[in-house]
Formats: C-alpha cells, structure tokens, sequence
C-alpha cells in the first residue's frame, strides 16, 4: 500500500510538471524559452546565392525566436510573391521597383542595409575591347563587335534587379534593349545570375552582373570570365529591406519583419555583411551601408547611394514609416 502511495505521488508530479512546462512553453517563459514564429524573406538570387543570407539567419536565429525562410527569385519575381501574401518581408535592390512597392500601399518600413557594384565581365580575350573603359563606352563596343558577328552579350531577361539595370544601362547608352533583344549576338537566358554567368562562359560572352553572385562564381572555378568594366557611379547597385505593410496583408508576420530588418542594420548584422566572405574572396562582396549613410567615411558614395536609391530626400519617406521613427533617428 505504502509503495502504491508513492507511486501515485511520483505520477502526479510527473503529471504537474508537464503542465507547468508546458504552461511555461505556451506563455514564453521558463525553460523551454518563448514560443517560435515563422519569417517568410523573399529575396533577390545574388544575396541568397552568395550565402550572405545563411550567416545573417544563423546568428539571428540564434539570439530571436524566429525562424526564417527565404523564398529566392529574381526581384521583379520577388516583389510579386509578397504582393500576393506569400511573404513577410522583402529583400530587394531595384529601386523604381521599391518605390511603386511602398506607394501600392504593399510595403512600409524601408531600410537599406548594403550595396556593392555591378560589374561587366567577359572572356579574357576581350573582343569588343571595352577593357576600362565606361558603361556606356564598353556597350557601344560589345553593340558594334555584335554586329560585326565578333561578340555576344548574355542578358538575364528576367525582371530582375540587374536586368533591369541593364535596361537602363543601355538606355545611357542611347540603345533602346527592346530593339537589342532581337538580334542574333544579344541571347536572354530567363534565368538567374549563376546560371546566366555560366552560359556567358560557354558562350565567351559579355555580361552584367552582380560583383557578390559573380566572386563566388569566379572563386568556384565555375567561371573563367573576367571583371573588364567596375565602380563607378552607373553601377552602384543598392540592397533595400521593405516589410510587407500589414493594412495591406494582416496575415504577414509584421512584428518578426521589422525585428528582421532591426536586425539587418544594426551594428551586429552590418559587421556579418562586412566580414563575409573576407577569407574567401579577394575582395568584399558587400559593403555594408549603414555607416556610409550616417556617417562621414566615404562622401562620394553617400551621395551617390541618396541620388540613387533615397525617396524625397530619404531612405523611406516618413508617411511609409508605420510609426516607427525610431529607425529613421
């Protein structure tokens, strides 16, 4: 009897401390810690290709209680998975694309948290010899080694952030692509970066690309084209975080968005994206961009990134802010 007593006993506490746990659990206290919500990030290929994203989730998986999932595509493609629910939060880098986001009343809360360059690169033999030479100049030359049957350009064509800055890119040139894209030299793949690189390789063809996707390529050996055209102005390309606007979508996971994009730029993730790929790369695949813009390290790239990427004189203007200044300080 004694024995069945004590058994009973243990039973019972067993029993209490399952429902305390699991009180705690459901509560967010104790330890078992608080409960994890789910982040959805649809993302432009070159920063999810590149691994930046992997080093950025891991450490802030580790200090929230959040678990993040990217969905990658290129940004015109990214942009729309957003606009039709299937994302919490965007991380893109086209700003007209951004801009017509946050006035569709899609997005609020915009930040940018890096930039790098876009680079023109091509076989080492350099057909159209546009080596060093400006944006506008190389693609005047790879325009005439096309129709001289000399040289081929390789185009993303798809909606992406550097597709579209490459149909800007030929507009400054004084080209029009739609006319472009017809010609037997000019081929358009629908793909990503990487894929898009590596058939510019088969082919020993021109093309624009990311300098992130591009380094890593390079420095797989999946690749042997050359960076030919970089820096500069033209180039700049600009990564921007935008949370999808919850009056628009009340199913996005707003709160765990903006404690994401805190994330992106602050001191701790900034010091991620200046640090990856440092023992790997022979140069940065990103910059990160907070302390350009706050602070007084390289002028000339603040202003190009405002004249580039800011809206009416800023990164978000105050009335897609959703209340929270305290980003905008």
């Amino acid at each position: 009897m004694k024995n069945r007593t004590i058994t009973e006993l243990i039973i019972l506490f067993l029993i209490v401390s399952l429902l305390i746990s699991g009180t705690a659990y459901y509560l967010g206290v104790g330890p078992f810690t608080r409960r994890r919500t789910k982040l959805v990030v649809s993302t432009t290929t070159s920063l999810y290709d590149t691994g930046l994203l992997d080093a950025l989730e891991n450490r802030f998986e580790a200090e929230y209680p959040i678990d993040v999932y990217f969905i990658s595509a290129g940004t015109g493609i990214a942009i729309t998975y957003a606009q039709r629910g299937d994302a919490d939060m965007i991380l893109v880098h086209d700003p007209p694309k951004e801009r017509a986001f946050l006035e569709g009343g899609f997005g609020v809360c915009r930040k940018i948290i890096a930039y790098n360059f876009f680079v023109i690169v091509g076989p080492k033999k350099d057909p159209a010899g546009i080596h060093g030479l400006s944006s506008s100049e190389a693609l005047t030359k790879i325009v005439e080694a096309g129709r001289a049957g000399k040289a081929c350009w390789v185009s993303r064509g798809d909606d992406s952030g550097t597709n579209a800055k490459e149909k800007r890119l030929w507009r400054a040139a004084g080209f029009d692509w739609k006319s472009l894209r017809n010609k037997r030299w000019y081929i358009e793949t629908g793909t990503g970066m990487g894929k898009t690189l590596q058939i510019a390789n088969e082919k020993e063809a021109y093309t624009l690309s990311d300098m992130g996707t591009y380094l890593k390529y390079y420095a797989g050996r999946l690749i042997n084209l050359v960076i030919l055209v970089s820096q500069g102005k033209d180039l700049l390309n600009v990564y921007s975080a935008i949370a999808v606007n919850k009056t628009y979508n009340s199913e996005a996971n707003f709160d765990a968005a903006i404690t994401f994009i805190k994330f992106l730029v602050s001191e701790e993730g900034q010091q991620i994206i200046e640090q990856f790929g440092r023992d790997k790369y022979p140069q940065k695949l990103f910059y990160p961009a907070v302390e350009v813009l706050n602070g007084n390290t390289n002028q000339t790239v603040k202003e190009w990134i405002r004249e580039y990427a800011y809206f009416d004189g800023g990164e978000c203007p105050e009335k897609y802010q959703d209340g929270h200044k305290e980003m905008y300080g």
